[in-house]
Formats: C-alpha cells, structure tokens, sequence
C-alpha cells in the first residue's frame, strides 16, 4: 500500500477553512501536533490544490492548542531504520512545496514551534508568533541535528556562525528573543494573535500576488548564485512578470491616481 493511501485512511489531521482569498490549514494531531508520515503525505495533498488555485491568494499555516508544530514525533523518530528516515524525510518536500508556491504563505504560530515545525516556518514568506509561545531547535539533545531542512535554511537566514550556535545549544527560545535574532517577523499577544493574522494575511492576499510568485521564484532561482546568472534568472523573472494582469493593472491604476485591484493573474 502507498504512502499516500495510507495517509488517505487515517484521521485528517488538517483542516482546511477559506476566507475569501486567503486558505488557512490548521493542523489538530494531539497532544503536540507532532510530525510522522501520515501527516506528511497529507500536507502535500492538502497544499498543492491550494498553492495551484488561483482563487487562494494567501495560504495560512497554523495549529491547535499549545503548539504551532511541536516537531518530529519521537515515538516514530526512533526507528533509526533508513526506509522510516526517508518516509520522514519527505518534510523537506512539504517546505518547499511553500517555498514554491506562487503566492505568500504565512506560518501563523499561534504555540510553541519546535524542531520541525520552526524549520517549516522558515520556509514560509512571513512568520508570526504568539508572543506565549517558544522557538528553536531541540534536537541536539536527541543526538540528532535539524536534518529536515533547518541545517540549511537557518544560516541563510541568520549567519552561519549564529544559526549552528542556536542548533548546538537547542535552546527554546522566548517569541521576544525570536523577533531579536530575526528568526520570525512578528510577535502578537495571543488575544490579538487570531486578528492580526487575519489581517495581514488579507493584506497580502490583495497584493500583486502573481508579482509576489514570481519574485520568490527569482529570488529562489538566483540566491548564491555568480550576480551575472542571478540577474539572468531576475531577467527572465521580468519578462514573465510584464505579462500579468496586474503589472498591466498596477501601472494602469497609478496614472488614473486610483488605488489598483489585483486579481493575482
């Protein structure tokens, strides 16, 4: 049997609401929305309708209860086997399954977003944290290490000197400390934190959104590569970009000095 049919017969774990443009998939898998393969399998189903849609503007990553995404299930973890490591490993394919949507993705972490669940939020465009709430990377008193994308995306984000000092020590750190080092980009006390979501979400589901797809495209593509084939890959970003409705629309609305309406095509 399949991963995925597998995946199919369990109990969904995500729960999928719309308001208008914006789709937001909460995660319920007690007690600590904790990561093992059925969960997997049924992100990748659940997320590439959403990110191929064009009526869903923005896509809003969040949990249940206490935690954001507590990380990889240990209880499964500890089968050291390869074929459960690779299965587990299909996470990495989850993150960038966002990276590559064509529209803004926010990791709303309304708890505690641990090992894996703080790696998926690097993949996400824009990361809010309830201010209640830990950040980090555990896993080195596991003896283990990020290993499903974190060893990678966090010295991009932060240095490479700080992001192994943050994995080495796997300390939680405090929602204030993690808007400090940059890690998210928003910390909202928890009474306000379903509204503030909400909100920018909506804000950024009314932006250019086929703009937004492709410059993450374009940033993605050219990120550590020579300036002269990064401009390359922004050149052909450009002559995509000049054959959407809304660049039309955006120019069209600035000489008419009204505010555009985007329609992400």
């Amino acid at each position: 049997m399949s991963d995925t049919s597998t995946a199919q017969e369990q109990p969904s774990v995500l729960h999928v609401t719309r308001d208008g443009a914006v789709a937001t998939v909460r995660v319920d898998r007690p007690k600590a929305n904790a990561v093992n393969p059925a969960m997997i399998e049924e992100f990748l189903i659940t997320l590439a309708p959403l990110a191929a849609d064009p009526e869903v503007r923005c896509i809003v990553v969040t949990g249940t209860g206490r935690f954001f995404i507590a990380g990889a299930d240990i209880a499964v973890m500890r089968d050291l086997s390869a074929g459960n490591q690779a299965k587990m490993r299909r996470w990495i394919d989850v993150q960038r399954l966002i990276e590559q949507a064509p529209k803004p993705v926010v990791a709303a972490m309304n708890g505690h977003a641990l090992g894996g669940g703080a790696e998926l939020s690097l993949a996400c465009d824009l990361r809010i944290l309830s201010a209640d709430a830990t950040f980090g990377f555990p896993e080195m008193r596991l003896g283990l290490f990020p290993g499903a994308g974190g060893s990678q995306r966090l010295p991009r984000l932060v240095g490479p000197h700080l992001a192994k000092r943050l994995m080495i020590e796997g300390d939680g750190l405090t929602a204030r400390r993690a808007l400090e080092l940059g890690l998210v980009d928003v910390v909202v006390e928890q009474g306000e934190f379903d509204a503030v979501v909400a909100e920018r979400a909506h804000r950024l589901a009314a932006q250019p959104t086929a703009a937004i797809g492709l410059l993450k495209r374009v940033v993605d593509e050219g990120h550590g590569l020579p300036v002269e084939q990064a401009l390359a890959h922004e050149e052909k970003g450009v002559a995509d970009l000049t054959g959407t409705a809304d660049a039309a629309e955006g120019l069209q609305a600035f000489l008419e000095k009204r505010k555009p309406v985007f329609t992400g095509r």
